[in-house]
């Protein structure tokens, strides 16, 4: 088990996602896990399913641990593959997901399913974010970032600031 804290008393959890780009709304979430579990993985899906990702998952590595660089029990890492499977490898039981509205359920509810059936030790957690977070995804913060909207209220500065240079809306006098 490679986590910081290798204490077996601790409620540890994955959050597996894409983070294409991290938003407030995962920050909330990891906030949330947070006061549930003692240690948190942020997993980056390598193999995600979605179109072709904005940023590589290096990047996005990146992103999340500047994100979570003051919270010590959270680790950001990548994993390729069935997430069931990343659960076992690390010996962890718990996976946190996030459920913003009642469209997200129904694929929820039948990931939670196939995660368990793939791994029996599987319970997933599902945490609603904070009332601003509740209609946040990165797919509209990519499309307000496209057209060059604000994005103060939805990603962190140095983040928006990666965002604007993806679509060049950043000058160099700001960079």
């Amino acid at each position: 088990m490679s986590m910081k804290n290798e204490n077996q008393n601790q409620k540890a959890a994955i959050y597996p996602g894409s983070f294409d780009p991290p938003t407030y709304g995962h920050l909330d979430l990891i906030q949330r896990a947070l006061r549930l579990f003692d240690y948190l993985v942020v997993a980056v899906a390598k193999n995600d399913a979605k179109l072709t990702p904005l940023f590589p998952v290096e990047e996005r590595i990146e992103m999340l641990r500047e994100l979570t660089q003051e919270m010590p029990q959270v680790e950001v890492t990548a994993f390729d593959g069935l997430t069931a499977d990343f659960a076992r490898q690390r010996k962890i039981s718990h996976l946190v997901r996030g459920l913003r509205a009642i469209s997200d359920y129904e694929f929820e509810f039948s990931l939670a399913i196939i995660n368990q059936r793939l791994n029996s030790n599987i319970d997933t957690v599902c945490l609603m974010p904070s009332e601003p977070y509740l209609f946040l995804s990165s797919r509209w913060v990519r499309e307000v970032a496209r057209f060059g909207g604000d994005l103060s209220q939805f990603v962190p500065p140095f983040v928006e600031k990666k965002l604007r240079q993806k679509f060049g809306f950043l000058r160099e006098d700001q960079e």
